[in-house]
């Protein structure tokens, strides 16, 4: 049997040579009834989204008879790597993952991202148009989101009340804590400095709260301004006070994420800045996860007042490959699977939803709940630094970062290589 498909995949090419994304019209043409769409994504088995997207891709599937979704995964690491070749190579998946803003930018730019523009009324009602910001370019939606995440610190609340300590708002405050955890033999803080965008959780969401939102924005995005600024040095230099006090695991640099989450969780450390997302991992492998809390990132204080500013924001997404065979039905699974990973994922306590749900908390994991409120009470989200930044740059700020957190370089020879490296696009 045999059903009518409707496929005619326009691309619209510019005068300069360059390609615009290519957009749906309508589609004709016959073709068997099975159907195999590829989907990649760094949900891998034991990630806190894994359980979720299995669940939203069998509901799909359910759905759309006939319709089977390959589902391959990949490390964060490798996938940055994979994905820009592929991209570069026309081999995408029909549905893939990425990350939005500066990162996906030339993917749209290439002409290799399909617009999915006109399917969005069918889901406006439950994904406000804001949400999808990070992956608008020109006017047109070109993918849709699952999730709000941001940068967070959790923090053991037995250890803090076993020391009588009270959980930092400051970064005052917050040297006093590392001081204090020292001095009684406990480690202060979980980190990755092998996996790096662990590590750029923290120096980011400290380079936010000193230099503020419109500085990072008019620095790492638009290129308006030097990186080599009191505020960006200051937050290096937070970063070295932290090593060079001892806060950390020794064995830091050479720690996975899934073994710095696992000793958060085992209370061999009393802080973690990580994103929301570890909330899940948190809930469900602690021995007692009602000793953990969650706080925003302590800071410097904006004329006394604490900052409301977060690093994260609605830029975890699924995109469709501009050649895929199957563009309509591409179109349409984005958004479904998008929507059914964020009522899992936040069922789950891994995620901040990006999609409206009207689902009982009655069983959320109370740590998202938590997050959920300081997210309605925010002044802004600012993307993070490796996704902000174009490919090229997030590369070197990375690597950067990582010598900076070794001692290889000090913080003003950081934001020097740093300022280096971003004047090139100035």
């Amino acid at each position: 049997m045999k059903r009518r498909i409707v496929l005619l995949c326009v691309i619209i090419l510019i005068v300069s040579g360059c390609a615009s994304a290519a957009t749906v019209e309508q589609w004709y043409g016959d073709e068997e009834d099975a159907i195999e769409m590829t989907m990649w994504s760094i949900a891998i088995e034991g990630d806190a989204f894994h359980a979720a997207h299995l669940r939203a891709i069998e509901l799909f599937e359910e759905n759309h008879p006939g319709v089977t979704v390959q589902f391959e995964t990949f490390d964060n690491e490798t996938y940055k790597t994979m994905i820009r070749l592929a991209v570069a190579t026309n081999e995408l998946s029909d549905v893939f993952f990425t990350w939005g803003g500066g990162f996906s930018k030339p993917f749209v730019t290439a002409g290799k991202v399909l617009d999915v523009t006109d399917f969005y009324e069918a889901y406006q009602a439950y994904l406000p148009l804001p949400m999808l910001d990070n992956v608008s370019f020109g006017g047109r939606i070109y993918g849709s989101v699952f999730t709000t995440s941001i940068s967070m610190m959790f923090y053991n609340q037995r250890i803090f009340s076993e020391h009588n300590l009270q959980a930092p708002t400051t970064w005052e405050e917050w040297l006093m804590v590392c001081e204090a955890l020292i001095d009684a033999g406990i480690t202060p803080m979980s980190i990755s400095g092998k996996e790096t965008w662990v590590l750029a959780m923290l120096h980011d969401g400290l380079a936010l709260l000193s230099a503020g939102p419109k500085q990072v924005q008019q620095v790492l995005s638009i290129g308006e301004k030097s990186y080599h600024s009191d505020a960006f040095l200051a937050s290096a230099q937070m970063l070295r006070d932290l090593v060079e006090m001892g806060a950390f695991t020794r064995n830091a640099v050479r720690m996975s994420n899934a073994d710095a989450v696992r000793e958060f969780c085992n209370g061999e450390t009393a802080m973690f800045i990580t994103g929301s997302w570890a909330a899940s991992s948190i809930w469900t492998d602690a021995k007692e996860p009602a000793d953990f809390g969650v706080i925003p990132i302590p800071g410097p204080e904006n004329g006394g007042i604490p900052r409301r500013d977060f690093m994260g924001g609605a830029s975890d997404a699924l995109m469709a490959f501009a050649y895929t065979e199957h563009p309509e039905l591409s179109a349409i699974a984005l958004f479904e699977l998008t929507r059914e990973i964020s009522r899992y994922a936040y069922m789950d306590g891994a995620a901040i939803p990006a999609w409206k749900f009207d689902i009982d908390d009655y069983e959320l994991n109370p740590l998202t709940k938590r997050m959920e409120e300081f997210v309605a009470n925010a002044d802004s989200f600012t993307p993070w630094f490796d996704t902000l930044l174009m490919a090229e740059d997030a590369e070197v700020y990375l690597s950067l970062l990582s010598e900076l957190f070794m001692g290889m370089l000090t913080a003003e020879e950081f934001v020097i290589a740093m300022d280096a490296q971003l004047s090139q696009r100035r």
